[in-house]
């Protein structure tokens, strides 16, 4: 088991029993499913996968086990400007920041250490202590040749 994964697993068990949730064998089958991916995913992705694999999860326990899982501050929830939430898993993932394309969505994830220079600057100036941040920058991909944009292209036609 992946060292993250792991980690997440004794998170999300001292939560339940903080908040007097039951310790659920769904619920920790949808954190090792998002533990074992490094995607940007949403829930009726995340659902339709496990019922892929033939899990017995429905499609409630996802949706409320991805709350919980934001509570305890396992998964981050982002809307990168759509109507659909795209989650990621938050143990064991580098600090970075967000390219999202207005053509095709693709989610392109940087990180550049002068942001965390600037943050160091902004606490400085403003007396302040920044747990963390979020950057994304929307676009328009300028790559002739990109793949994401014809996929994208092909779907609408």
């Amino acid at each position: 088991m992946h060292q993250s994964k792991e980690e997440a697993r004794k998170v999300f068990l001292a939560f339940l029993a903080k908040q007097n949730y039951r310790k659920t064998q769904e619920r920790f089958t949808i954190l090792d499913e998002i533990y074992d991916s490094g995607e940007h995913f949403d829930a009726e992705t995340l659902y339709e996968i496990l019922k892929e694999k033939n899990s017995r999860v429905s499609r409630a326990t996802v949706y409320n086990t991805l709350g919980l899982l934001e509570e305890s501050g396992l998964v981050v929830k982002h809307q990168f400007g759509s109507n659909v939430a795209l989650y990621e898993k938050a143990i064991g993932y580098r600090q970075h920041d967000h390219l999202v394309c207005l053509d095709c969505r693709k989610i392109t994830e940087f990180c550049d250490p002068r942001l965390g220079n600037i943050q160091n600057k902004v606490e400085e100036l403003l007396k302040y202590q920044i747990t963390n941040h979020s950057l994304i920058f929307y676009g328009h991909c300028t790559q002739t040749a990109c793949v994401h944009k014809t996929a994208a292209h092909e779907k609408q036609d």
